[in-house]
């Protein structure tokens, strides 16, 4: 009986577990990425150890790729050496790994996923417990097919109420995080209830699951529902946990009304400097950038597409989809064709110009305003250059104007 987070946990080993119990567990699903699986291999090579599960293991190309640079391609030669030296299942190279692995039906409800990436949290969406961790962690996941965590303390948010239009949970999530602060969830998990989760949709999930290692979270996650069923009905071939929170006891309760929400905008270089939109409107910006593992999905595009369809950008705009699946469902409904008429260069599936490696990297002083998580300096190239974190309406209202600006001065 307990939270949601010592429910999955507890399934898994068979037995109640409470938080600050330390546990090994049993992992369901090991991931690392092109520029984390170099790492991991040479920490397995160290401990003398092959995969033990091979057919739980996942390796993905999707932070430099197609690579950019002969570094980037030196590390993609040893990622696939390590996929077939340890005859690892899966190797996926089309998008960001958070979005491809659920495509792909690697994560089910009450699954425990590891990954060698801080944003694996993003799987708290569909019910699992789901945490980045360091690549020698993941490599001892990959020997041994468990891994070892503290069972976290849990921080519920609330949500309730609907959202106004142009106002989404990017929105919300970046209220959220100015609440509780860049630390303020620090190993615990994040649980994420109330009457109006059921209307929001899987993406709007991934989203808040996303950005709750932006608190310092363990993990962040979602109780799984009928709309988990649906989303993952034809992608899955095995039984699905629907497990809830029973008779939970939290660390500390938010709560959230939709309906007061409005566009936001965090300035650089912290994560929790959350404001409303309008108290920064007008501020010029040199590049917007739609995309990433935290805004990268069709709703996404739809929006962008909405607001950007027979108009202009009025500076150099980026688009790119997290995944093939979403790149392929955006061009059959025409998102790509306004996207690309208004201006917008749309790159291939991948976390693009998130982490300053390429496909838009920042100059010295630019200006950015961007739907990904983070802003910290450097982060997208230069040191001196500045990012800006919005939702997709704001991101393609600024793209419009060249300017930052509110989604509902459009509308």
């Amino acid at each position: 009986m307990g939270t949601l987070a010592e429910e999955v946990i507890g399934a898994r080993l068979g037995r109640p577990v409470k938080a600050g119990e330390t546990v090994v567990v049993p992992v369901d699903l090991v991931m690392s990425h092109d520029t984390t699986t170099p790492l991991v291999a040479d920490a397995l090579a160290a401990l003398g150890r092959q995969v033990r599960h091979p057919d739980r293991a996942v390796v993905v190309f999707d932070h430099i790729s197609p690579a950019a640079t002969i570094a980037a391609a030196q590390q993609h030669q040893k990622g696939r050496a390590f996929v077939e030296e340890h005859r690892i299942a899966r190797l996926l190279t089309d998008g960001i790994s958070h979005q491809v692995l659920p495509e792909h039906g690697l994560v089910a409800p009450g699954d425990i996923v590891v990954g060698a990436d801080s944003h694996t949290v993003t799987m708290g969406a569909f019910g699992a417990f789901a945490t980045g961790m360091g690549s020698t962690d993941v490599a001892v996941a990959y020997a041994t097919g468990e891994t070892w965590l503290r069972v976290p303390e849990t921080i519920e948010v609330r949500l309730e109420g609907q959202f106004t239009p142009w106002v989404c949970a990017k929105d919300l999530i970046l209220e959220v995080v100015r609440r509780i602060g860049s630390d303020g969830a620090r190993y615990q998990s994040v649980e994420y209830t109330g009457s109006a989760l059921p209307e929001l949709q899987i993406g709007d999930r991934m989203t808040l699951c996303n950005m709750a290692v932006e608190m310092g979270a363990k993990a962040g996650i979602v109780a799984a529902d009928q709309l988990t069923v649906a989303w993952l009905q034809g992608r899955l071939d095995r039984p699905l946990r629907l497990l809830q929170a029973q008779d939970p006891s939290y660390r500390r309760t938010e709560v959230v009304q939709l309906d007061s929400l409005e566009p936001m905008v965090v300035a650089p270089p912290t994560v929790d400097a959350g404001r409303p939109v309008r108290e920064l409107a007008g501020l010029s910006v040199d590049q917007v950038f739609i995309g990433t593992c935290t805004n990268g999905r069709l709703a996404d595009f739809a929006t962008a597409a909405a607001l950007l369809h027979g108009h202009q950008v009025a500076v150099r705009t980026i688009a790119v989809p997290a995944s093939r699946e979403v790149y392929l469902a955006a061009l059959r409904l025409g998102y790509i064709e306004s996207l690309v008429g208004a201006g917008v260069a749309v790159e291939s599936p991948g976390c693009g110009p998130c982490l300053g490696r390429h496909k838009g990297v920042l100059g010295p002083g630019e200006r950015a305003v961007t739907t990904m998580s983070r802003n910290f300096r450097g982060r997208m190239g230069d040191p001196t250059s500045e990012i800006y974190l919005v939702s997709p309406a704001t991101a393609a209202a600024t793209a419009m104007r060249g300017r930052i600006t509110d989604p509902r001065e459009l509308s």
